[in-house]
């Protein structure tokens, strides 16, 4: 025992001392490549979706020639986006993020060369279309094959191969929603049994992470990526209330991820015929609901905007919340490119705010802002479905600049990832990593 624990000392002191300033310098660069990608991504994802809401907006009377446009559009982005994945890069669909770990074990390939061009036009095209997916997905995935490049262009030891690519993915994803701390705490946490830890490799990601964001400020904005009403910290007697709404998550969170599953299965098991008409069917489907509804459709930063205005009945509340849940799962199982966290945080507000306007109309004198819940409700489901209480909690709060509200969150967070851990959920992305390494490709 005392040879082995002298043993961890040493190596212990041994990495300290192991002053590798180029995996720094190429972590810089690291981040200022993928702050562009992300940035670029963003920028261009921003037209598309403004294009598409103009083509929304001139459907306004029963001529066809209205309809047909958004129609194709539609359509058109859903298998266009599929078309790439299928016949240039399978391992590009869905978030990826399960690729990437795989790749830390091992178990993948990051083949950087077909992966970076194919995620970022195919997700183009499945994002705009109106799919229920998020950009981070594709910006993680894109930053950590930056990584992969960028190890692999300077020729550096295999053993420099894990940090670089997880330094691409925290860059991903601070870019994604200017959060470079949730980029930082999310590969230290959610990556933990990928990630080999050593100061520098730490050092790596934060640099990384800091830098991607530093770009994607300076080229889009250092705005909140959700602007809402910042609020003080609720009343330590009210305190309670999120525990309840941590413990709703952690069942929201178990179904979720149940139901991911189901709707990959389920497309996966149709036929090739079936499967385009389906993929048809959703893509008409998707945009009949943006027309009439465009809380219903995209990533839901508008939801949220929405949701937050307290105009919203609580009937349209629940409509809103169960519609979104099974467009997110049935857009994800197609296959396309996009991540879930933009729909998960969505869900978290619309549900956050369904109860605690219910929780207003019963203790109006423990809660003076519903709107509180909302944020908590972004931690929570994030907890329950990653199980990754911390990064949630770090992105409800960078994304919103809600800082007061760190304790009620960690209640929420921690409530919903405990319970639905005995629950046996396993987090997503194990679940679907899992998943992949099971089917033939």
């Amino acid at each position: 025992m005392k040879y082995t624990k002298a043993g961890k000392i040493s190596q212990r002191f041994i990495d300290a001392d192991n002053k590798n300033f180029k995996l720094i310098f190429f972590s810089f660069i690291i981040g200022i490549l993928a702050g562009t990608a992300g940035s670029v991504f963003r920028l261009v994802l921003g037209y598309i979706d403004n294009f598409r809401d103009d083509l929304y907006a001139n459907v306004n009377n029963l001529d066809i020639s209205n309809w047909l446009l958004p129609l194709l559009f539609g359509i058109t982005g859903i298998t266009g986006s599929l078309f790439l994945v299928k016949k240039f890069a399978p391992e590009a669909s869905g978030s990826g993020i399960q690729e990437i770990e795989g790749a830390l074990d091992g178990v993948k390939t990051l083949r950087w060369k077909r992966i970076l061009p194919v995620k970022f036009v195919a997700s183009l095209f499945s994002l705009g279309s109106g799919l229920l997916l998020g950009r981070e997905g594709p910006t993680i995935q894109i930053g950590a094959n930056i990584g992969k490049m960028t190890e692999d262009i300077s020729k550096q030891p295999a053993d420099e191969t894990n940090p670089l690519v997880s330094a691409g993915a925290a860059a991903g994803l601070a870019g994604a929603f200017n959060a470079p701390l949730a980029g930082i705490i999310f590969v230290i946490e959610e990556m933990h049994g990928h990630f080999k830890y050593t100061f520098y490799s730490v050092a790596a990601i934060m640099v990384a992470s800091g830098t991607a964001d530093f770009i994607v400020r300076a080229l889009i904005g250092a705005d909140p990526v959700i602007k809402m009403s910042v609020f003080s910290s609720p009343d330590i007697s009210a305190l309670w209330m999120f525990i309840i709404l941590g413990a709703f998550f952690s069942f929201i969170g178990y179904l979720f991820n149940k139901l991911i599953v189901l709707s990959l299965n389920f497309f996966e098991n149709l036929s090739k015929s079936l499967f385009v008409i389906t993929v048809i069917f959703i893509g008409i489907l998707i945009t009949l609901l943006g027309i009439f509804d465009t809380g219903m459709t995209g990533g839901g930063y508008g939801t949220i905007r929405e949701v937050l205005d307290g105009s919203f009945t609580l009937r349209f509340l629940i409509v809103l919340f169960v519609g979104r849940l099974l467009l997110t799962v049935f857009s994800y199982g197609t296959g396309v490119p996009g991540g879930i966290f933009a729909p998960l945080l969505a869900l978290g507000v619309v549900f956050g705010m369904l109860f605690g306007n219910v929780s207003h109309n019963y203790f109006p004198e423990l809660i003076s802002e519903p709107g509180v819940f909302a944020v908590a409700g972004m931690a929570g489901i994030f907890a329950s479905t990653v199980r990754a209480p911390l990064t949630g909690l770090v992105l409800a709060v960078e994304m919103t600049s809600n800082y007061e509200m760190i304790l009620p969150l960690i209640i929420t967070a921690v409530t919903a990832s405990v319970i639905t851990a005995q629950l046996g959920n396993e987090p997503i992305y194990t679940t679907l990593l899992k998943r992949s390494l099971t089917i033939k490709k």
